[in-house]
């Protein structure tokens, strides 16, 4: 028998043995590895997402929105983690070594897979066990692992042969071993092909992968909307918005937007040039379906904190909780119809350039979680003419104190100062000022042909007092000083809402929301106030679709003096997520 030969039959048995045990660990454990997997694939996936820091009130997020990384493994890191796994079995000391299969405190003769782990530990010693005198057959067994204990084994093997020791293979052993090679021999024909094939489909893949740290994520929203009341200046209209998101993660644990946007959407027309009518598929870079970069920001974590840093498009609610769980969805697509219900007027003040930090504090007594936020934005930040840029043009400073109680509490107070130059609106959303997306336009254009500075005060709110109900509101006050014509000094903006949310109703994933207030109006003034109310009902199709019909009533649009026709909107909005 020539030497290959031997170390052909020595090997196979023990081979054979660690392949049958592994096999039966894996089957004993095939629910918990499942959900072990599953938990490390959703750790691994998430991207990070504005607010998620700090906000506790949890609504069900598209699946778009979260980060696959695809990481290259490097060999190096591989062969050093199988080591560490030797290396700590064969570093154990004396009280570790386990020399029979009953020293093992978690195994009995009445496990299935006895025999079997009794021929390795008792006939080669090779598996060791932990420390601590545990087998722990129950769990999931890692690839490094498997690694470690086919390599103590063929390490041990080597050593037999070394030492030429006598009887290490049986007549029974290799009797066995022929059986199950002639009766598993189409199988194991079988399963060589598909893994030849598959390792050829792989190497295909990875030849033509789009990126291995680069996830493409969409988003396009079909919309019919028309205003029905005797308010309307608008006819039936069919728009369109799609976004494409390029979600890039250099660690893991950060991740840089790049998205293009391309729509087609106006806001309807009501009379008095108010903006109440506005909706979320409203929000696009261009209105006639050409593409455009709307967002490029990167978020990545520093300790508890997240930092986000915005180079373009960037608004308050991309890292502030907004404390609006089901209205706002943070995509537009499938939360709430109205800019006005998704989130309070306080954060559509000021966008574009500049940064925001979460700072998350520890759990305090009783479930308490508080965080702070902090931002700046810039609108004016890419213009280096006299007045503009980063710190000298159009700006809006944010703090906001998050308060978080166990899972069905948060409250937030926040502050926002903002500067605009003449002719700018208030509540512009980071659209370089050319139109406002909330509010009256009496409340936009306080400042006339002024600068104006304004200081802005709120309050948010959300109660989550089961899984099948959310109860969110919030209060907005502006207090508006004039520069230049100080006939603008002591102007008031005021703005409050409230709404329900009763998620998975009729079906997992469906939304039905309801959701009242006053949109942004001018205190102290002769008109009525512009009261909004709005209903919706998100009916998931599938995973991918959803279909939104809805209703928006304004009453007297525009905040102006006497009698003003109401706006019925509605809406019928179909989004796709891929």
């Amino acid at each position: 028998m020539s030497h290959l030969l031997w170390k052909t039959l020595v090997l196979s048995p023990v081979v054979l043995g660690v392949t049958v045990l592994v096999c039966a660990r894996a089957m004993a454990t095939e629910v918990a590895s499942s959900s072990e997997d599953t938990k490390a694939k959703i750790t691994q996936t998430e991207a990070p997402i504005a607010s998620a820091a700090s906000i506790f009130i949890q609504t069900e997020q598209p699946k778009v929105n979260r980060q696959l990384v695809a990481q290259k493994t490097d060999d190096n890191k591989v062969l050093e983690e199988v080591n560490s796994y030797s290396s700590e079995g064969n570093n154990q000391n004396s009280l570790s070594q386990v020399t029979s299969v009953s020293q093992f405190s978690d195994v009995q003769p009445t496990d299935w897979a006895f025999q079997a782990l009794q021929s390795l530990v008792e006939r080669y010693g090779c598996i060791a066990g932990y420390p601590n005198s545990t087998f722990r057959g129950n769990r999931a067994l890692t690839r490094y692992e498997f690694a470690a204990g086919l390599n103590a084994c063929l390490d041990r093997v080597n050593e037999l042969i070394a030492t030429a020791t006598s009887g290490l293979v049986t007549k029974q052993d290799l009797s066995t071993l022929q059986r199950l090679q002639e009766e598993f021999s189409g199988e194991l024909a079988t399963l060589r092909g598909r893994v030849d094939s598959l390792e050829t489909r792989t190497a295909e893949l990875e030849a033509h992968q789009f990126s291995t740290t680069t996830k493409l994520v969409g988003e396009a929203i079909f919309a019919v909307t028309n205003n029905f009341g005797n308010n309307s200046n608008s006819n039936t209209v069919f728009q369109d918005r799609v976004r494409l998101d390029l979600q890039t993660s250099f660690t893991g644990k950060d991740t840089l937007h790049t998205r293009l946007a391309a729509g087609n959407g106006l806001p309807l027309n009501l009379r008095n040039g108010t903006f109440e009518g506005t909706q979320t598929f409203n929000l696009s870079p261009t209105t006639n379906n050409g593409v455009a970069i709307d967002w490029l920001a990167y978020y990545f974590p520093l300790g508890k904190s997240q930092i986000y840093i915005a180079a373009s498009g960037g608004i308050q609610s991309d890292y502030v909780p907004t404390v609006n769980p089901y209205f706002q969805d943070f995509d537009g697509g499938n939360g709430a119809l109205s800019t006005f219900a998704s989130e309070s007027p306080i954060y559509r003040i000021g966008g574009g350039s500049g940064a925001g930090v979460n700072l998350v504090f520890g759990k305090g007594s009783g479930g308490f979680q508080p965080s702070l936020t902090l931002g700046y934005l810039g609108s004016q930040a890419n213009n280096p003419g006299l007045n503009t840029g980063l710190f000298n043009g159009n700006y809006a400073a944010l703090g906001q104190l998050n308060l978080n109680v166990g899972n069905h509490f948060s409250l937030a107070a926040t502050y926002v100062n903002a500067y605009n130059a003449s002719g700018t609106l208030l509540f512009d959303g980071g659209s370089a000022n050319t139109t406002a997306v909330v509010g009256t336009a009496q409340a936009n254009f306080l400042g006339g042909t002024n600068p104006y500075i304004s200081n802005s005060y709120g309050l948010e709110a959300a109660f989550k007092p089961s899984d099948k109900i959310s109860i969110s509101g919030f209060a907005v006050y502006s207090d508006i000083t004039g520069l230049g014509n100080r006939a603008n000094n002591g102007s008031e903006v005021w703005s409050y809402g409230a709404g329900i949310a009763l998620p998975d109703l009729g079906k997992k994933g469906n939304v039905l929301g309801i959701f009242a207030g006053v949109e942004p109006y001018v205190g102290g003034s002769a008109g009525d106030k512009p009261y909004h109310f709005e209903g919706f009902y998100k009916y998931r199709v599938t995973d991918n679709i959803s279909i939104t019909p809805g209703v928006i009533w304004l009453t007297n649009p525009g905040q102006v003096a006497g009698n003003n026709d109401d706006a019925i909107i509605g809406t019928l909005r179909t989004t796709f997520t891929f």
